[in-house]
């Protein structure tokens, strides 16, 4: 193996794996979901802005007006996708609010039709409906999680609603090309420190030691490490391994909620999960059948 290839596919093990416990952390802080995306984003941004002044991408006139809102727009849709991701978790458990937000894929292609004009091919179709099979087996079992039926069910609404600004905010993204990535993610918590600061508690600021260290965790080493590794990786990986290597992510995130929380998914529950997951991955590595097509004379 190409020795960048190599590199590059441990740094995007490591980012899928590190993304995989960020459910764990946000429930072991024991803070209101607003608190923790807030505290991420500003340990994140810390971070990000050390990250960003050593790799030079403070300069002047490396953003334009235009792609400076575009970036802040983006970190709107992703700090809102935070709020509902990590809301999902309580409500319906981490692997399945992870499980279900793994549909964001198709929720791209569909905004990427709407207005980009790209085409939906029956291929993509066909992964999308295995999508929708996989989302009703998970809804259908109103689950063990230790949760009612409402609850879970506001579980995955939640985890839906979060796909859907992810998706927003890859659009955005697709119009940024050329701006350096660190930069973006710089951008986006930063949005978020301005938006949640006037909501945040600060007259009831954390108490225990281990709630801190799991916002701080979150903000240097979930957003600021993460970033540092994912984007690294995408520079030097096909973009094939790249979607292969991102089912890490679910996955981890299943067995951490397992080890961490002891919830178990049952079989209706596993067969949705894979149904998603396998569906998402057709889409991205572009599995289908050729149908081959015989001209006579």
């Amino acid at each position: 193996m190409d020795k960048t290839i190599r590199r590059g596919s441990f740094e995007m093990t490591a980012a899928m794996l590190i993304s995989g416990t960020i459910g764990w952390f946000v429930l072991v802080s024991g803070q209101p979901v607003l608190d923790v995306v807030f505290w991420r984003c500003v340990f994140g941004a810390g971070t990000l802005l050390l990250i960003c002044a050593t790799f030079g991408f403070l300069r002047p006139g490396i953003l334009t007006r235009t792609t400076f809102w575009l970036a802040v727009l983006s970190g709107v849709a992703i700090v809102g996708n935070w709020l509902l991701l990590f809301a999902s978790y309580s409500r319906a458990s981490i692997a399945i609010g992870t499980a279900v937000y793994n549909v964001q894929p198709f929720m791209l292609v569909g905004l990427a039709a709407l207005f980009l004009g790209e085409k939906i091919t029956l291929q993509k179709l066909f992964w999308l409906g295995v999508s929708f099979l996989g989302m009703l087996a998970i809804v259908s079992a109103h689950g063990e999680q230790g949760a009612g039926g409402n609850d879970y069910l506001m579980g995955i609404g939640l985890a839906l609603g979060a796909a859907f600004l992810y998706a927003i905010a890859a659009l955005i993204i697709k119009r940024l090309t050329g701006t350096p990535p660190h930069l973006i993610a710089l951008i986006q918590v930063s949005t978020g420190v301005l938006l949640l600061a006037p909501f945040a508690h600060f007259s009831a600021l954390p108490q225990a030691p281990s709630a801190w260290g799991s916002l701080v965790t979150l903000g240097i080493f979930h957003t600021g490490v993460m970033y540092v590794l994912l984007y690294g990786a995408i520079q030097k990986l096909p973009t094939a391994l790249t979607g292969a290597l991102s089912f890490i992510y679910p996955i981890a995130a299943i067995f951490v909620d397992w080890f961490a929380f002891g919830h178990r998914l049952d079989p209706l529950q596993w067969i949705g999960v894979a149904a998603i997951l396998l569906a998402a991955a057709g889409m991205q590595q572009g599995w289908g059948l050729k149908v081959r097509r015989t001209v006579t004379s």
